[in-house]
């Protein structure tokens, strides 16, 4: 990496990461805000997952972070130094062109409330699924206050292990505090989190990068069929109840389209379990009959019931969207108590 300026690269992401951070941290409740700024101060100061973190110093670190924000949420985005000439931050695909072959990679897009996101990892593999590249990264270099653990950005596919390691274990520090959580039970029964919980932890995230390939592949294939019109929709009803329920129906879309048939064709147990722990909020409330096709499949055994309620819940999304799709177009902002309408569990 002589010919890269590697201390240059880093030091460029990470400071966009900041006015990132600087310009719509205020947009987080607080208590997100906290536990996103706490496990921040964790990942910069490389505290192990397993270890306490002293609340007197992350208090101190959260002050000197906001007025660092203050100082630059004002500044231009930063080129990326790379050897063959400074690029902008958004030429992905230009810079991992350059970077990859180095070990590296890098991601610059956009995620929810239009937020820039960076970050800059060690490259574990790459690989090309169903026409879309998939880069795997390990130890990140770079990152800002939000770290989801996969990511779509054009026709690429980044799943972030690191962040993925740290996402498994607020999960499962979560299930800890009060066992309520029977499929997420099941699961942790999978490793021995009990004797060996970092190398639980690290098998369960290896087994877990592929649940991610395959949701963000289903998104992909979606947002391919869904098209433009989508995304304006989303952004005319963003804050609103209807945009709630348009991401719940999207996310049901992909899994239905990829990620359970996917765990079905696997058939790993433990990914099952986890997929049904998080299966939460809008999603089951609008899918019911999903959780009940997983009892099914606990108490018999038999993928048979799953698959059936997946191949029919892909049909029965994708005309839940396009109908949504339909209601914009005729209605515009107006659509959005309609939207509701038609997708209001009874």
């Amino acid at each position: 990496m002589n010919d890269l300026r590697l201390g240059a690269i880093v030091s460029a992401v990470q400071k966009n990461c900041h006015i990132s951070d600087a310009q719509f941290a205020a947009d987080l409740t607080l208590c997100t805000f906290l536990l996103k700024m706490r496990e921040l101060y964790r990942w910069e100061n490389e505290i192990p997952l397993t270890r306490d973190m002293p609340k007197s110093e992350v208090g101190d670190w959260m002050n000197e972070r906001e007025r660092y924000w203050e100082a630059v949420e004002a500044a231009p985005y930063e080129p990326l130094p790379l050897a063959a000439g400074s690029i902008d931050p958004f030429e992905v695909a230009l810079a991992n062109r350059e970077l990859a072959p180095h070990g590296l990679v890098y991601s610059g897009g956009f995620g929810r409330a239009c937020k820039p996101h960076f970050f800059l990892g060690s490259l574990l593999r790459e690989e090309v699924r169903d026409g879309f590249k998939v880069y795997v990264s390990g130890c990140e270099f770079a990152r800002d206050l939000d770290a989801p653990p996969g990511m779509m950005l054009d026709d690429t596919i980044f799943v972030r292990t690191e962040s993925l390691q740290r996402w498994l274990w607020e999960k499962y520090e979560e299930w800890n505090w009060n066992h309520r959580n029977e499929a997420m039970t099941r699961a942790v029964g999978c490793y021995d989190f009990q004797h060996a919980p970092e190398s639980a932890l690290q098998a369960m995230t290896a087994t877990e990068t592929e649940s991610v390939i395959l949701h963000e592949l289903g998104e992909a294939r979606v947002g391919a069929d869904l098209g433009e019109d989508w995304s304006q929709m989303l952004a005319a009803l963003m804050r609103t109840r209807a945009e709630i329920f348009a991401r719940a129906v999207r996310d049901l879309y992909a899994d239905c389209l990829s990620t359970l048939p996917g765990l079905l064709v696997r058939d790993n147990p433990a990914s099952i379990h986890f997929y049904f722990a998080n299966f939460t909020g809008m999603r089951r409330k609008l899918f019911p009959e999903l959780a009940v096709a997983y009892q099914v499949w606990l108490e018999k055994g038999d993928p048979a019931e799953l698959q059936w309620v997946s191949d029919a819940g892909c049909l029965k999304w994708q005309a839940s969207a396009r109908r949504m799709i339909e209601l914009f177009q005729q209605h515009g902002e107006a659509a959005g108590p309609l939207i509701e309408r038609i997708l209001e569990p009874a």
